[in-house]
């Protein structure tokens, strides 16, 4: 994949949540006082990242479903303690009222950014991955994305827990040092330990070395269970009853961490643009939300 460019698959609520708790408020205000930092935040992150890694194609997923009906019906506790009411996402209210207008900056830049209905942007995210030309680099602070990670198909996470200036450049070596299984195995590594952030109780009495080990040893999740009617599979004593009361918690997590890699995307022009696909829009926007500098950085990148 020497010298060829990438597709930037831009994991964008990961980011502008990122941007809003990275920025105060009252650093980035309109005249009115109206909060912009998330925007601001956001697309200097974007622009960072197109003058760092010289993509020629960029899209941003978004989530047009951020709890899906069928995860929840297999593990009723999915992202639970992130419900406001109903089904609907906790979100800061000045965070709301801001993404709104980052997608009209977007359309107007001429960067698309979308979401598919019952899916998550992680599921758009892993769709890109696999049905996009390669190389693709997938950008997110999203721990679960590691799973994307493929060297002959040539996708990498670009894991920005750290903020998008120190970067994680993820292979498949990093994620074995990091976590010590495979890539392919995270979903199932995932699904034993569980994960607090998400609401996946995983397996009591099970964390990560563990799960690590029980991967390493048999696979994932699907061949653990099996070897569990083997007496010979050699597993420990407590391990193999811990694993034997949860085998019906692990058939519901499994699917509920994978990434859905078959989501019926829209059509797209992934492209990137090298001026703004509506220059006055832009410039309008600018002007009405005090985004001159960051839309100007972005712009400039964009221009490299």
């Amino acid at each position: 994949m020497a010298g060829v460019r990438p597709l930037l698959a831009v994991d964008a609520p990961s980011l502008y949540f990122r941007a809003f708790h990275g920025i105060p408020e009252k650093a980035a205000r309109t005249e009115a006082g109206e909060p912009v930092n998330a925007i601001r935040g956001f697309l200097d992150m974007l622009a960072q990242l197109i003058r760092t890694r010289r993509p020629d194609r960029l899209v941003c997923a978004l989530d047009a479903d951020w709890r899906p009906a069928w995860r929840v019906e297999l593990v009723p506790s999915y992202k639970q303690h992130r419900v406001a009411h109903g089904d609907v996402e906790e979100v800061p209210a000045s965070l709301e009222k801001q993404v709104p207008v980052l997608l009209e900056v977007l359309a107007a830049i001429g960067i698309p950014a979308f979401g598919v209905p019952g899916f998550e942007a992680d599921d758009v995210l892993g769709t890109l991955a696999a049905t996009q030309p390669a190389p693709v680099e997938v950008v997110s602070g999203d721990r679960d994305l590691f799973q994307l990670v493929d060297d002959a198909r040539g996708t990498r996470l670009l894991y920005c827990g750290r903020g998008v200036a120190k970067l994680e450049d993820a292979d498949e070596a990093l994620v074995m040092a990091k976590y010590g299984v495979e890539a392919r195995w995270y979903a199932d590594f995932a699904a034993m330990r569980g994960d607090p952030s998400d609401g996946l109780p995983g397996v009591p009495g099970v964390g990560e070395k563990t799960a690590a080990r029980l991967i390493e040893r048999y696979g994932g999740v699907e061949r653990i269970v099996a070897a569990l009617d083997d007496p010979d599979a050699g597993f420990a004593p407590g391990v193999r009853t811990k694993l034997d009361a949860s085998r019906d918690y692990l058939a519901r997590a499994l699917p509920v961490c994978k990434v859905a890699l078959d989501v019926p995307l829209p059509d797209f022009d992934p492209e990137l643009p090298r001026a703004p696909k509506d220059a006055d829009a832009l410039l309008a926007l600018a002007e009405r939300w005090n985004l001159a500098g960051s839309a100007r950085r972005l712009v400039d990148a964009l221009a490299m």
